[in-house]
């Protein structure tokens, strides 16, 4: 054999290869290559999607703390003040109560000193005709004199 037939035959393999390897070959590994390059840049750009979305995330969660914290402090000042005016509106029926008990109690002394006052006055009524029996050593007629006697006790 010749080298120049070996060398021809070689380079006319060698070119039927390359024409095999571009023709059936070499579009599916670009057509992988592409579609793994745009899978990679997708998924970097979802990771860049991701990250912004995940600071407007921490901006909004940062937000709405700040905002509860807000309405947690008025809500507190609230119950607060009507902490206050319930304790106020207690001191208020509290008094009331016991002015209302107070009055109740005058007007019961008051009705006890006119009880006192008027058996008192028919004690010392009963006392005066038990004395002036005695000083006249007769004995009086309460029924006859029973006008002199609530004039003496309207005196006394």
């Amino acid at each position: 054999m010749n080298i120049n037939a070996t060398l021809l035959a070689q380079t006319i393999m060698f070119i039927l290869f390359v024409w095999f390897s571009m023709k059936f070959v070499w579009p599916p590994i670009m057509q992988a290559l592409t579609e793994r390059k745009k899978l990679i840049a997708d998924g970097l750009a979802a990771g860049e999607r991701g990250k912004h979305e995940l600071e407007l995330a921490t901006r909004r969660a940062t937000d709405s703390m700040h905002d509860a914290k807000q309405k947690a402090a008025e809500l507190i000042v609230q119950a607060e003040k009507r902490a206050t005016q319930v304790i106020e509106e207690a001191k208020g029926t509290a008094k009331e109560e016991a002015d209302r008990l107070i009055a109740g109690a005058k007007a019961e002394i008051d009705q006890e000193v006119n009880r006192a006052r008027e058996a008192l006055r028919q004690q010392v009524a009963d006392l005066a005709v038990a004395g002036a029996e005695k000083i006249l050593r007769r004995e009086i007629n309460a029924s006859a004199h029973a006008e002199l006697l609530t004039a003496l006790k309207s005196e006394i």
